[in-house]
């Protein structure tokens, strides 16, 4: 290290040594040891058939990482040796001598090395401790026992503050990961270490002011200046720090701001903030936005609506789990093709689910750059949990403060929650049934703490207690009220209803609900064998998580399409249901607007290849229900929804604009037998600006038996915006045949690859490449004989499963 080289990065040249199976292998930063085993050939694929067991030996062993450097001269100050994030439980030696005891995957550990470190060859180890053992130890000495979710095939892991689903979930692969998920570094300081900075936003008219928080570790006494500058202005204030931890308060003005915005709202403009504190610099990009979330009482119960900027926003968009369930594999360029996609498809926010992990820097730079707006939960999900242990709920309190101050820069960040179904979790156990006083008290305290964080911090943004939730310091059921808060409607899916029963609900904020479908062929082929290619093949069996599932979407395809006759077929079937299941309910919901303010599904991604409720299969391709999300969720979008009263088809159109838009909506009747198609009528009217208005009301009588919808709307110039369709009865109720489709491919002068579609009687469905890696700007939709559809290449992408033969075209048939 020299004077101007206050940060030496120690991310290289690590080894992972398991003593008790001697084995030792290369480990990269970030990286985990299952990765670095697999890429040595020392394990097999854990998501090739049913390999998965064969890995337990990886997290029953402890394993020891190991590097060296070389100082070749030691300078004066203070040496801190910094781990961004360990999995999970570790000590820590340099030079033979203990540094420190790592105990969170969520927090980042600062070991003061100073006195350990000498000139020349300098050594650390980390000594990894058993995730699954001790969580097994700390269980059987728990005062209390806490029971986790039988989802987690590897119990326990609500003892310790890692990513709850390693241990498995209803879509995840149980491998209880360990290693280095971010950068380790020895920083060198003076007196006074700069630890975190934590931004406050408070919006005004005509201007916006910052407070910028330093939160700073003094060695010894010492008085610096912590200088704070943005937009050309430039603010101080003097830290007059004593030994221990130090904040100290900055506030900077902006004039006339450039706003940041959600996607679709507006353009993200950033601002460069530099902070400096004790020759210690943070440079950040920086978004300014306005946050608000609306839970005020009117005449249905309390509204959950998010105000960005001073103006309502419907939020679309899909729950986020982890990247990838090999930690190393969720690389920025992976993140980022399934953060793109959730743009590609209109969504506007993610939910970062409780039971996954606070994600690296760089994934929140991603949303801001895209405009995804972040509901945050802490990292808690459907367990009881330890809060009775002081040193447990120590460490919360530390992991919320710090995660607050790291990602208060922002500006994605929309709302804080304190877990994922945590009220549910306490009728869901034996335990907590028998004596639900003492673990509504236990849980209380978690939840406590996490408020008491979010308000100590006072940075500015919202906080919800808990995901479904009435409201604060209600333990009601927020999984059927429907007046207040956010809900999580499971009813279709766990209890097999009808996708119309959607319908029957019209939530304020639907934050989770979903419907299950296969992955595709390509998907499937790269964890199985020929033979393994049936729904009910033990194989099959293992890459579904969820109970009963594989049953329960066969009975759903047998109950809205006719059989199917293939293997293939079922699997495409699959992902027709799961679309058409989230056509209905965000349709619907969105139509509710604005007693309905949010749609989240569960989930947008998968961790492995398994069959799931996943808009985005595992390797980021399209199923279905991401193409029909790229419709449902358009900014301007005409529904047919049924009225239950009179039996009418009533059309409205649904806008999230800012403005009002002239708008043609052009509606037909298509015979699906004869292929007969009827103009019923054409209807200029006003798309109002974030409203709903109904275009037209169509009697049931004006459809001839076995006929269905199909519309199409135009901007005044004549533009087309979008199309849609409705059916009265049951796709297995229509006669469709079995259309030829004729597809063109060709490549413009713009180098864009155009496909045209044709087909000789109606089509529904129309899907062309299914399972391909390119993104088309329109898929899975209805032909109509004579009339050619051309789709372009919206987006090429390559993954890492491969793909044998030309693209096919697959649609509805019977």
């Amino acid at each position: 290290m020299t004077d101007a080289a206050e940060i030496l990065n120690l991310n290289d040249g690590w080894t992972a040594t398991c003593e008790v199976a001697d084995v030792s292998v290369g480990l990269s930063v970030p990286g985990d040891v299952h990765s670095a085993l697999l890429a040595a050939g020392r394990i097999e694929n854990p998501y090739w058939r049913d390999n998965e067991t064969k890995t337990d030996w990886v997290h029953r062993s402890g394993w020891t990482a190991r590097r060296s450097f070389n100082l070749d001269r030691l300078e004066q100050g203070h040496f801190s040796l910094r781990f961004e994030s360990v999995d999970c439980l570790a000590d820590v030696f340099v030079n033979g001598e203990r540094a420190g005891f790592c105990e969170s995957q969520f927090l980042r550990h600062d070991f003061d090395v100073t006195g350990l470190l000498r000139e020349g060859e300098n050594v650390i180890e980390v000594v990894f401790h058993s995730n699954s053992l001790e969580a097994e130890r700390r269980a059987e000495n728990s005062e209390f026992p806490m029971p986790h979710t039988t989802n987690s095939r590897i119990g326990h892991l609500n003892f310790l503050r890692k990513t709850q689903c390693h241990g498995g979930w209803d879509w995840g692969i149980a491998l209880c990961p360990l290693g280095f998920y971010d950068d380790i570094t020895l920083v060198r300081t003076g007196p006074l270490r700069l630890d975190d900075v934590a931004i406050r936003q408070r919006h005004e008219d005509g201007a916006v002011e910052l407070d910028v928080t330093l939160h700073a570790f003094a060695f010894s006494p010492t008085v610096e200046e912590a200088v704070v500058a943005i937009d050309g202005h430039e603010a101080t204030a003097t830290l007059r720090a004593f030994p221990g931890e130090n904040r100290v308060c900055v506030t900077v003005r902006v004039e006339n701001p450039r706003l940041w915005w959600p996607a679709g709202q507006g353009e993200q403009a950033f601002y460069d903030l530099a902070v400096s504190l004790g020759g210690q610099t943070r440079d950040y990009r920086i978004g300014l936005r306005d946050v608000e979330l609306l839970t005020d009482a009117d005449e249905i119960g309390n509204r959950f609506a998010f105000r960005i900027n001073g103006r309502e926003i419907f939020m679309k968009g899909a729950n986020w789990i982890p990247g990838d369930a090999l930690p190393e594999r969720a690389s920025p360029e992976q993140v980022r093709d399934l953060l793109q996609s959730a743009v590609d498809a209109n969504m506007n926010m993610i939910r970062i689910w409780g039971g996954g992990q606070y994600e690296a820097d760089w994934f929140y730079e991603l949303c801001d750059e895209l405009g995804l707006m972040i509901w945050h939960d802490f990292m808690f999900a459907c367990n009881l949990y330890p809060a009775h242990d002081r040193r447990f709920l120590d460490l919360v309190r530390k992991e919320a403060r710090q995660q607050l101050r790291r990602l208060s820069r922002f500006a994605s960040i929309a709302l804080w929650c304190g877990d994922n179904e945590l009220v549910g979790a306490l009728t869901w156990y034996k335990e907590s049934l028998d004596n639900r006083d003492r673990y509504l008290a236990i849980y209380d305290r978690l939840n406590h703490a996490l408020e008491e964080a979010v308000e100590d911090e006072d940075l500015g943004l919202p906080f919800r207690p808990s995901s479904p939730s009435v409201g604060r310091l209600d333990f009601g059921d927020g999984w059927h009220v429907d007046t207040s808060g956010d809900m999580h409607f499971w009813d279709v899916w766990h209890s097999a209803r009808d996708f119309e029963h959607y319908r029957s609900v019209r939530p304020r904020f639907c934050s989770e609900f979903g419907f299950q479908s296969f992955p595709s062929m390509r998907v499937i082929e790269s964890f199985t064998t020929e033979e393994d290619r049936n729904v009910s093949s033990a194989v099959m069996d293992v890459h579904q998580r969820n109970e009963g599932g594989n049953s329960r979407i066969v009975e759903t395809i047998a109950r809205y399409f006719r059989f199917p006759d293939g293997f293939e077929d079922m699997v495409y079937l699959s992902q027709l249901g799961q679309g058409l299941a989230m056509k209905t309910a965000i349709e619907f919901w969105r139509s509710s607007m604005p007693r309905t303010m949010g749609t989240l599904f569960w989930q947008l991604n998968d961790t492995w290849p398994v069959a799931s409720w996943s808009s985005l299969e595992y390797g980021g391709g399209w199923k279905a229900t991401q193409y029909l999300a790229r419709r449902f969720f358009s900014d301007l979008m005409v529904t047919a929804q049924p009225d239950p009263e009179t039996g009418a088809i009533t059309l409205l159109a649904v806008s999230d604009r800012r403005e009002d838009t002239q708008i043609t909506v052009r509606l037909r009747s298509v015979e699906a037998a004869s292929g007969k198609v009827a103009e019923i009528g054409s209807y200029p009217m006003t798309a109002r600006a974030a409203g709903v208005v109904e275009v037209a009301r169509i009697r049931p009588e004006t459809l001839a038996d076995g006929a269905f919808l199909v519309f199409d709307w135009q901007d005044a110039a004549g533009n087309p915006l979008g199309e849609n369709e409705y059916l009265p009865q049951r796709p297995k109720a229509y006669r469709f045949g079995a259309p030829r489709i004729g597809s063109e491919v060709e490549t413009g002068t713009d180098g864009n690859r155009r496909i045209t579609l044709t087909s000789d009687r109606p089509a529904l469905y129309v899907t062309y490449d299914h399972g391909g890696d390119d993104i088309y700007t329109d898929n899975c939709f209805t032909l109509l004989p004579g009339v050619p559809k051309t789709i372009t290449v919206l987006r090429e992408r390559r993954s890492h499963l491969s793909r044998q033969g030309a693209p096919t075209v697959s649609c509805l048939k019977g």
